[in-house]
């Protein structure tokens, strides 16, 4: 990809609703193309300045500041008429939608942005989808294979606030619904393993159990249960990368279909049984409003295919139609 350069200083002064961002997440989305060690660079260097100082990468920006940027070379523009082709072709499921945020079921397969090979994503999808939308921005991600509820915020201060919430793990509850191989044998568990995440040689991200990696937890319930495999709910207490992938295959419960963590031999198999994707499912997210403050609770019924696939390999055969509407299984 050429590139070019932004000729001279440019001075950003900060509104209202770009107040509360950090600098080094509004330079990354100011400055689109350019890496993200070159904009950390800029920063801690002293070529960005807030009010004509010098600003750590975690300072929050305020209404009246002005930013200076740095002359700096960014990437052309990615092209995006993959992603206008595909809009016309490519149904997004809204299951909310006000004037701060909206909440998509992704579908399995579509990631959530363009890059590392793919040329379009969701977020790419949804602008091309709606031309006139000032501002539409992810608010987490899911893994490409990985279905459910995704977050989009429509104004900044939404945006900052979910950011917040995450981050803090504060008025958010975050649950999936996976298959794995094997009979979980508790109605609850609390899998605490430590994450630390790496690049592989060619550059894919994992994640693996170190005694210096981060906190993480995940609370696991037992939901239905055949001969060979499980349907549990996971909890989410902390968002590490792959975090319910990894812990359950460390506790020795791999998930269905994963082919990164999961056991291959098994998965090689499962396209004949009637599972063609990874059996992990964003199910349902209760959090408070970013701007209203009020309690609210988004569900994304499970997929027809692993719907079907959990009526026709556990026992509870007369509770599958409550996980295909969206309602909470139950044993």
């Amino acid at each position: 990809m050429s590139q070019t350069s932004k000729a001279s200083v440019n001075f950003i002064e900060i509104t209202s609703e770009q107040a509360g961002q950090r600098i080094d997440n509004f330079l990354l989305r100011e400055l689109k193309g350019v890496p993200k060690s070159r904009v950390y660079k800029i920063i801690r260097g002293g070529e960005v300045r807030v009010n004509k100082g010098r600003v750590d990468v975690t300072y929050r920006l305020e209404a009246g500041d002005v930013v200076r940027v740095p002359p700096v070379r960014v990437a052309d523009a990615p092209d995006v008429a993959p992603a206008i082709a595909a809009s016309q072709r490519i149904e997004l499921t809204i299951l909310f939608e006000d004037d701060a945020m909206l909440a998509i079921d992704k579908p399995a397969g579509l990631a959530v942005h363009g890059g590392s090979g793919v040329s379009f994503g969701l977020i790419e999808l949804l602008r091309a989808q709606r031309p006139d939308a000032k501002f539409l921005e992810l608010v987490h991600r899911l893994d490409r294979e990985t279905s459910g509820i995704l977050l989009v915020a429509k104004k900044r201060s939404a945006l900052v606030k979910l950011h917040d919430m995450l981050r803090d793990n504060h008025n958010i509850d975050k649950r999936y619904l996976a298959m794995v191989a094997g009979v979980w044998p508790d109605d609850k568990r609390h899998l605490r393993y430590k994450l630390f995440k790496y690049l592989t040689p060619e550059g894919e991200r994992r994640v693996r159990v170190t005694q210096d990696g981060q906190e993480s937890h995940t609370v696991v319930y037992r939901r239905r249960v055949g001969q060979q495999y499980s349907l549990v709910e996971c909890e989410l207490k902390t968002g590490r990368t792959h975090q319910i992938r990894v812990h359950l295959a460390t506790a020795g419960f791999p998930i269905l279909g994963d082919e990164k963590y999961g056991d291959f031999t098994l998965n090689k198999q499962l396209p004949k049984e009637g599972l063609k994707r990874m059996f992990l499912h964003a199910w349902q997210l209760t959090l408070d409003h970013p701007l209203s403050g009020e309690e609210m609770t988004i569900n994304a019924p499970l997929p027809t295919e692993l719907a079907q696939f959990v009526e026709a390999n556990t026992e509870a055969r007369k509770t599958a139609s409550s996980v295909a509407s969206g309602k909470p299984p139950r044993v």
